[in-house]
């Protein structure tokens, strides 16, 4: 699985008792995904299938890490999973997208394309995108390369995962103003 495959959904923490058990921080609003056997590669590409989770408080515990000193191994490991295998063990709301089909979708505010979203960044009031300003408008009118759109109702009229496209308002004025 190369990088770019993967979904960054938690950090493996300290042991908890003697028989492998580790804390897990997760860092998906899907944490329905850490069911048992559920599978999950490491950023030391170790291959992870769980074998217990405990909701109540976050530890978790992998086929064949038995030992205190098995789970050691683990400690401050970052946990990946596939694209596929989101959408397949999480569900979305209505008007609700994975970061990930974000990703390079054009912004298109008046049928004129601002640029194209190159990463999402979570803030304490809002989701914002990052978006690339499009070449035109930084060569043209000497507009700031990249801008942030906060991820609100007052700004998205739509999103089309399909053609990579949302289309929002005022986000033009906020680049006017970056």
């Amino acid at each position: 699985m190369k990088t770019q495959d993967k979904v960054y959904v938690a950090k493996l923490g300290k042991t908890v008792g003697l028989h492998g058990q580790l804390k897990l921080h997760i860092d998906s609003d899907f944490p329905e995904q850490f069911s048992k056997n559920s599978q999950f590669i490491t950023n030391k590409n170790i291959t992870l299938t769980i074998e217990n989770f405990n909701t109540k408080n976050n530890t978790v515990k992998f086929v064949g890490f038995d030992t205190i000193d098995d789970a050691k191994k683990l400690i401050n490991s970052l946990i990946f999973t596939t694209f596929e295998e989101t959408k397949d063990n999480c569900t979305l709301d209505e008007n609700q997208y994975f970061w990930f089909d974000l990703i390079d979708c054009a912004i298109i505010e008046n049928d004129e394309i601002l640029g194209t979203v190159v990463d999402i960044h979570r803030y304490p009031t809002s989701d914002y995108f990052e978006i690339k300003t499009s070449d035109i408008l930084v060569k043209e009118k000497e507009l700031s390369k990249t801008f942030l759109l906060p991820y609100l109702e007052q700004y998205i009229i739509s999103v089309n995962i399909e053609d990579k496209s949302i289309l929002v308002k005022g986000a033009f004025d906020i680049l006017e103003a970056s």
